[in-house]
């Protein structure tokens, strides 16, 4: 059984995955963020650590526009073709062509939302949410038709799936929760739906980057095979079983990407994990609960994966 193969298991309810697949990532320096050397470098990563799926970190920032001032201006949003992702696509060929054969080979892609903060900025976003959400979907009408676009092309490519990222429902985003349902949901589920009825296999990443989450309840019907998030919510603490059966399905995650993966030695990290995987569910994968530092050793991520691997239930 080849990692895809051992990954794909998890999906089974009745099946038993033959060890614990696990899989960290990172951003790389910007010399190898384009073309070739993106390629290099993930295979190098992935190969490297062991990780049981090749995760491609997705680098084409939407450009900042500074004529969006005010909820009126997101009719301003420019519509990006497939020209605009032009280099993500070739990575995306390369690490297609290079690595599918051996692990599922996935894609992280950022929400509507998260593409609006980095036209304008989280603050200006949410302000403008908060004063007049009905001009706000206008612009993110036109950010997801840009991002389809590229979905579409990457599925065309052979890309087994996506990392899907959501944020925008954190604790202390907005004065109004109903403001996520009425502004970012629907934008997400169009995405994630479209990605649920054209690929193999895809992770729902609950982001807890910007601002921590009060609950994650909200997000158990999106799309996904698997859920990823953090487990330490405000005021209270998830357990990866229980985060398991609130989503019904595969749960990744379990180690603090700014713990001991970033700052403790292998010996530290070998106990961490053994910590997590002592209390796993029967379907897991053991990760962090985002993007881990850049300058985070590989041989710490190499020795959370070696011993998942060879964790005996």
């Amino acid at each position: 059984m080849n990692k895809r193969d051992a990954v794909l298991s998890l999906l089974e309810p009745a099946a038993v995955p033959p060890y614990i697949p696990a899989g960290f990532f990172l951003h790389f320096d910007p010399a190898c963020r384009e073309g070739q050397a993106a390629v290099d470098k993930h295979l190098e990563f992935f190969r490297y650590t062991g990780m049981d799926f090749v995760k491609i970190q997705y680098e084409r920032k939407f450009p900042v526009i500074p004529e969006i001032k005010t909820p009126d201006d997101w009719a301003k949003m420019p519509e990006y073709g497939l020209d605009f992702y032009a280099e993500p696509l070739k990575v995306v060929e390369g690490l297609v062509k290079a690595a599918k054969k051996e692990a599922l080979v996935i894609l992280t892609l950022y929400s509507p939302f998260m593409f609006a903060a980095q036209t304008t900025s989280y603050d200006l976003i949410t302000q403008h949410i908060e004063t007049d959400p009905d001009k706000v979907k206008v612009g993110m009408r036109t950010i997801t038709n840009s991002v389809m676009r590229f979905v579409k092309e990457c599925v065309r490519l052979g890309l087994d799936g996506f990392y899907t990222s959501t944020q925008g429902g954190e604790a202390a985003r907005f004065s109004d929760p109903a403001l996520f349902d009425q502004c970012i949901r629907p934008f997400d589920l169009e995405l994630m739906e479209e990605i649920n009825r054209t690929c193999l296999f895809s992770i729902l990443h609950v982001c807890d980057y910007q601002l921590p989450y009060s609950s994650i309840n909200r997000f158990v019907d999106y799309p996904g095979q698997v859920v990823n998030a953090s487990l330490e919510l405000t005021g209270s603490k998830l357990t990866a079983k229980e985060a398991a059966k609130l989503f019904n399905r595969p749960f990744m995650g379990g180690m603090d990407r700014l713990g001991v993966l970033a700052k403790g030695t292998k010996e530290e990290v070998r106990a961490a994990a053994e910590a997590v995987l002592k209390d796993a569910p029967g379907r897991f994968i053991l990760g962090a609960d985002c993007t881990v530092p850049a300058e985070t050793s590989w041989d710490n991520l190499k020795t959370a994966i070696d011993t998942a691997h060879n964790w005996k239930r």
